[in-house]
């Protein structure tokens, strides 16, 4: 499934504008952002220690974002960025609602919902890599651009693993559109997902 299948709607140019304008605040939230995603594939390992071939897809998955973390890291320290806190866009908050409290589904919707997210990851990282006027920021984001882009078809062979094509399909057109609905209003602070 590529990138363009799965997301309902494309970013819209007042994200890149906002996002060119607030380059230093946007690399900090990034910074949060691999840390997150480091954190939500050991989740999925610590919650399902049984699926086997989900925990050794997930072992090398969580390394890379940690090593992302560090490349975004030493971003913000070359430009002199410090270290902060940053208020969370309800992106992540809303789509993690939609995750079902039972399963078969919770372990599908977990799967689907990161899966989404490096999508959306792939193509925000690619607008910036093809705009950001750094040359620096640029040839990182082009590297990340492509890990996204491996990390979101990762999350849908897992789910093809335990689930029928045909249920999967379904399931992501439904948080597809929930995910694009999300993002419908730009949020009033820079961040990736906004």
């Amino acid at each position: 499934m590529g990138m363009e299948f799965m997301l309902c709607a494309p970013t819209r140019v007042e994200w890149l504008t906002q996002a060119l304008d607030n380059l230093d605040t946007i690399l900090l939230d990034h910074a949060h952002c691999e840390k997150k995603a480091a954190h939500s594939a050991l989740k999925l390992m610590y919650r399902y220690p049984e699926r086997k071939d989900l925990v050794r897809a997930l072992i090398p998955l969580a390394q890379e974002e940690l090593q992302h973390f560090e490349w975004v890291n030493r971003r913000l320290d070359r430009r002199g960025v410090r270290w902060g806190h940053l208020s969370a866009p309800p992106y992540g908050q809303r789509l993690s609602q939609q995750v079902r409290r039972q399963e078969p589904g919770q372990l599908l919707d977990f799967l689907l919902i990161s899966e989404l997210i490096e999508a959306r990851s792939h193509e925000r990282l690619g607008l910036l890599a093809c705009h950001v006027p750094d040359p620096d920021l640029q040839e990182l984001y082009e590297r990340l651009t492509l890990a996204e882009e491996r990390h979101q078809a990762l999350y849908r062979e897992l789910a093809l693993l335990y689930y029928p094509e045909a249920e999967v399909s379904a399931r992501e057109q439904v948080l597809a559109q929930i995910e694009s609905s999300i993002l419908s209003r730009l949020h009033p602070e820079p961040r990736i997902h906004s």
